[in-house]
């Protein structure tokens, strides 16, 4: 976007609302414009859909808005208008003109392409130098995602895995200038270094940034083989990260510091590992409660009995009262997940197993119990038919 359209376009009647309009009633009037005149729809406007996010985009950032709506106030007057008087600041009848860079000049060591660069993404990270030839500014890293996949134990106890990442670092071979080696950068012959270039528009100047070394100041004539003139290359680097223990399948873990490096001195970004944890065969998890289902026979539901129950720690004794129910749970304090100072409980569930094979001795045994078994169904029906 070019100074001349930042300073003319009006993103607030672009809404449709007030220059005093909350955030909640910017979001509101975007919504229903970009259903409005979204391109998939028969009555969509391309046009008019872009000219709304464009304002949308400015607006919603406060500091985006801040900086739009100081340098609207600028030109509100027309004070900078051709035939405007020298006292208000602009182009009198004389033909005295004025940078509107110069205007910006305390904005910032980039002036007008610094304010501009923030709001457009320009600034900091994108390229736009400053008047003078001054540096970029520094640029924070990119985060890096990466995924690991752990057993069940693994994720309840925690791990140190290592990780094999590629991630963009500083071409070794240019050390980041972009220029093959035995080659340097030259200065833009058009803009002089500076990044701007400066055109005439009807009794002021404006400022954009130069399209021959897109505002870098800089131009490669020979760009290095190896990173192709961007001055990054992927390189592969291991990395060790503890996985805390209690991490869940898919959670994302944020390792601060840990993602691509920082541009021109700025700090580098972090890392997101994405954990994909394998089920287990015997256990499951409720938030911080391990489960499990154990057998037990028919005698030992009913007779009552002590029997073992496998932890991840383990087994345990659990004391199995005379006449439970298959289905009942029990709970073993404390051996469930270890997440912070707080640990989870396992939740054992006890179910009668019944035997698909039955011996003869064992078959007289448990007809002789038959017959000495109450019906549990015992007038059912007839309450049932009542």
């Amino acid at each position: 976007m070019s100074t001349k359209d930042f300073i003319e376009k009006d993103y607030y009647a672009a809404l449709g609302v007030a220059k005093d309009a909350s955030a909640a009633d910017i979001k509101k009037a975007y919504r229903k414009l970009a259903r409005e005149h979204h391109p998939d729809k028969n009555n969509g406007s391309a046009d008019r859909f872009k000219e709304v996010s464009e304002a949308y985009d400015v607006l919603s950032d406060d500091a985006k808005r801040k900086e739009y709506d100081e340098a609207r106030a600028l030109f509100a007057s027309g004070a900078f208008r051709p035939g405007a008087r020298y006292g208000g600041g602009g182009a009198g009848p004389g033909g005295f003109s004025v940078n509107i860079e110069d205007l910006f000049a305390g904005a910032g060591a980039g002036g007008l392409g610094d304010v501009l660069g923030n709001i457009f993404g320009g600034g900091g990270a994108g390229g736009m130098r400053g008047r003078g030839g001054a540096a970029r500014q520094a640029r924070r890293g990119a985060d890096v995602e990466t995924e690991v996949s752990l057993d069940f134990a693994e994720s309840v106890r925690g791990v140190t895995v290592p990780l094999r990442l590629s991630s963009p670092h500083t071409c070794p071979t240019c050390g980041g200038s972009c220029a093959a080696p035995g080659t340097a950068p030259r200065t833009c012959s058009t803009c002089n270094g500076v990044g701007l270039t400066t055109r005439n528009a009807g009794g002021f100047a404006m400022s954009e940034p130069c399209r021959d070394c897109r505002g870098t100041g800089s131009v490669v004539d020979t760009p290095c083989p190896d990173c192709r003139g961007s001055g990054e290359t992927a390189q592969e680097r291991t990395l060790t990260v503890r996985i805390p223990p209690g991490v869940e399948d898919g959670q994302r873990i944020r390792i601060k510091g840990k993602g691509a490096p920082g541009d021109r001195g700025g700090p580098p970004g972090d890392l997101f590992v994405v954990v994909h944890v394998a089920p287990h065969r015997h256990f499951g998890r409720k938030g911080n409660h391990l489960t499990v289902t154990v057998p037990v026979t028919y005698p030992e539901a009913a007779l009552g009995a002590d029997i073992a129950v496998p932890t991840l720690a383990g087994p345990v004794t659990l004391r199995v009262p005379a006449g439970t129910s298959s289905g009942r749970t029990f709970r073993v304090k404390g051996r469930g997940v270890v997440n912070g100072a707080k640990a989870g409980d396992l939740l054992a569930t006890v179910e009668v197993a019944v035997p698909q094979v039955v011996s003869a001795k064992a078959r007289e045994a448990l007809q002789a119990l038959a017959a000495e078994t109450p019906d549990p169904r015992a007038g059912m029906a007839e309450e049932v038919a009542r």
